[in-house]
């Protein structure tokens, strides 16, 4: 596999070296100050204009550390800049990124392992535990949560109640009778919207449903093979996409529009009174008239939903460059910077503190469904960070589109994608 990366890495380099001319980490000015550069994809702008803010902040008060940030791209554009400078030797000093990169960034050896500079900081006690699995890989702390989030169901209470139903659905079967209950084709009503296509979007908001049946997508390797085995066709990954297709049975879903199950026209126009998404549409929905309310993901065999957020990852450059890139991954997990990050873009705290502070809380208290998210982070489950999340993803993707175009069963597109994976992954 390393070999394999190393290929990609040196032909995305030829591709991509023009991109990176005016990226580089700046040299110049004071031999006192020391410059860093963080690549981000934040998004939408707005988010963009309160990380400037922040990063500004923190530029005036540490005088002898200056902070530029760069927007890169989204995820799918980033990539190849990332592995182009790593290869390059021109990597920023950080990354703000989704943690699923992390195993390939550490094969690479790009990175520099947190462990000991987090276990010395006081800052570790403040640090919701549930989003360490995100940071960590064989054995070791790569990164910090910059910001979290999960998935739960938006509805839509003047439908609800219009309905008779008086109580948020708990379990998968009253999922269903909801939904039931919520269409009206006459008035072109739906239940609930489902994401179709076989892109991350649709993957991501549908592991909730795989890990409340059970399901688990990895199992550790034992003392022989470190390797960890990867089951998309598990039973609980069966009983999720049963769960779906029963509801397209039902007549009680409508599909989104191909890769684009995020989008909320469907719902703000009340044609849809049920819909998979997560904080940071609490934004949009709040500068609407339209009534609106969040439900956690239903139960099947036990609650769950998905971590969401990007991570910071410090790059391998010089100690003086690495020492002062941990001062501002403090900064980034401070109670301050996670209040003001959080109300300014949608995401949730990932500094405790920063969840009782007071000005947080009176902004939770404005917008009650910040506190459903933060509910039901105990029960949050990350994607696996190790190299070839983007094949799991990618064939878990190809199952759920066959079952949603009623094109295949849940076993039959799980076994397939199954033996899809198990070719790829044995090939690198």
């Amino acid at each position: 596999m390393m070999c394999m990366v190393k290929r990609w890495c040196l032909v995305v380099l030829a591709m991509c070296l023009v991109v990176l001319t005016g990226c580089g980490v700046s040299n110049s000015g004071d031999r006192s100050v020391t410059h860093l550069t963080l690549w981000q994809g934040v998004n939408p702008p707005p988010n963009r204009d309160v990380l400037q803010t922040l990063v500004d902040r923190f530029n005036e008060t540490h005088p002898h550390i200056q902070v530029e940030s760069l927007y890169v791209g989204q995820s799918d554009q980033q990539m190849p800049k990332i592995l182009s400078a790593i290869v390059g030797n021109s990597a920023p000093d950080m990354l703000w990124y989704a943690p699923m990169i992390t195993g390939q960034l550490v094969e690479l050896e790009a990175l520099r392992p947190l462990d000991d500079w987090l276990n010395a900081s006081p800052i570790k006690e403040e640090l919701d535990p549930a989003l360490l699995e995100s940071m960590q890989w064989e054995g070791k702390t790569w990164s910090i949560p910059f910001g979290t989030n999960n998935v739960g169901i938006f509805y839509r209470p003047s439908l609800f109640e219009a309905a008779g139903i008086s109580q948020a659905p708990q379990t998968w079967d009253e999922l269903r009778q909801v939904a039931k209950a919520l269409t009206i084709p006459a008035k072109n009503q739906h239940g609930m919207l489902l994401p179709l296509g076989k892109g991350e979007w649709t993957v991501f908001t549908w592991l909730p449903f795989m890990w409340s049946g059970g399901g688990e997508l990895v199992q550790p390797g034992d003392e022989t093979d470190a390797a960890p085995q990867v089951q998309i066709a598990n039973q609980g990954a069966i009983a999720a996409l049963h769960l779906w297709r029963n509801m397209i049975a039902d007549g009680s879903v409508v599909l989104s529009q191909p890769e684009r199950g995020y989008e909320l026209d469907g719902f703000l126009a009340g044609r849809v009174a049920m819909q998979l998404t997560g904080p940071w549409t609490l934004g949009q929905l709040a500068g609407t008239q339209v009534d609106f309310g969040v439900m956690p993901i239903p139960a099947g065999m036990q609650q769950a939903t998905v971590v969401g957020g990007e991570n910071l990852f410090v790059f391998k450059s010089t100690p003086q460059r690495e020492q002062a890139a941990l001062v501002f991954a403090e900064y980034v997990l401070s109670e301050g910077f996670q209040t003001e990050w959080a109300i300014g873009t949608g995401y949730l705290p990932v500094n405790l503190r920063s969840r009782q502070d007071e000005i947080y809380r009176a902004f939770a208290d404005q917008q009650p469904a910040v506190d459903v998210f933060l509910d039901q982070a105990q029960y949050g489950r990350s994607r696996p960070i190790f190299p070839g999340y983007n094949r799991i993803s990618d064939n878990l993707g190809r199952a759920i589109e066959a079952v949603l175009l009623g094109k295949s069963s849940p076993e039959a597109a799980l076994a397939a994608s199954q033996q899809r994976l198990d070719l790829a992954l044995g090939a690198s």
